[in-house]
């Protein structure tokens, strides 16, 4: 099972997160506990507003805790490091650089050299679909290609952690499907610690390990789901019954909480 026989990589000690605004403070995570292991998958599901993302930033070093403290191998996250790469719902890219160029940003923060970067860059614009257009600017590509580029960029440069925040919302589904095998590709073949926000449960079980249900807010972590589906999973994976009874599981806590919402 996920974490057995593994050290800690993050720790969420007791993160709490609130806003000062005109109509005073609102607070998003209400003390948020939790260790995920070397490599593990985690997916993180919610209703809308539960402090989700605020919470993915704060592991990227994009937002602090009010209190409380995220940790990377025991140390305490303060500030972003090339070791944490994300890739957000709006895709982030240069639009002066080339799709090569914004997939070899990440690498050449890492002074890899420039031929070497060049190579890795290739290998993950094929690998998302994007091969041809590695000298089109980002204003020659379509949403969902925008989006597929940003995810090479946070492949290339190998993080040791991947923040991801519904990245494949955009895309279309034979795309969402291709990008989610790359993904679990990347995560087998490579080690990596994937931290995997969703609103779409199927895509949750088909990725984690674990899948962490938020409640509404403020945030806390109202459940942990287990996911003892062994890999591959493929989209046959969904008919299989006990998907189903997870699915079935996950979505009824996920509801409760949409129903908390709109009261």
């Amino acid at each position: 099972m996920a974490g057995e026989n593994r050290l800690v990589k993050l720790k969420l000690d007791n993160v709490y997160k609130e806003y000062q605004g005109r109509n005073g403070k609102t607070v998003a995570l209400n003390g948020v506990n939790l260790d995920i292991m070397e490599n593990e998958f985690i997916c993180v599901v919610g209703p809308s507003g539960c402090g989700k993302s605020t919470l993915l930033n704060i592991i990227a070093g994009l937002l602090e805790p009010t209190s409380g403290a995220a940790y990377l191998d025991g140390k305490k996250i303060e500030g972003t490091a090339v070791e944490r790469g994300v890739v957000f719902q709006q895709y982030a890219l240069f639009p002066w650089r080339t799709v090569i160029n914004n997939v070899m940003f990440g690498l050449e923060m890492k002074k890899t050299p420039k031929e070497e970067a060049r190579k890795i860059a290739l290998k993950y614009i094929e690998s998302v679909g994007l091969k041809g257009f590695e000298d089109a600017y980002p204003k020659e590509l379509s949403g969902g290609m925008k989006q597929r580029v940003a995810i090479a960029r946070a492949y290339a440069a190998n993080p040791e952690v991947l923040l991801l925040d519904e990245p494949f919302g955009a895309l279309d589904a034979q795309t969402r499907v291709q990008l989610q095998t790359e993904l679990l590709n990347t995560w087998e073949q490579e080690k990596k610690t994937c931290f995997f926000i969703t609103h779409d449960v199927d895509e949750a079980i088909i990725l984690a390990q674990r899948v962490i249900i938020m409640s509404a807010r403020p945030g806390r972590i109202k459940r942990i789901v287990n996911i003892d589906i062994p890999y591959p999973r493929t989209q046959e994976t969904k008919s299989d019954p006990h998907f189903l009874e997870l699915k079935a599981e996950i979505w009824n806590q996920v509801y409760q909480e949409f129903l908390e919402v709109k009261k």
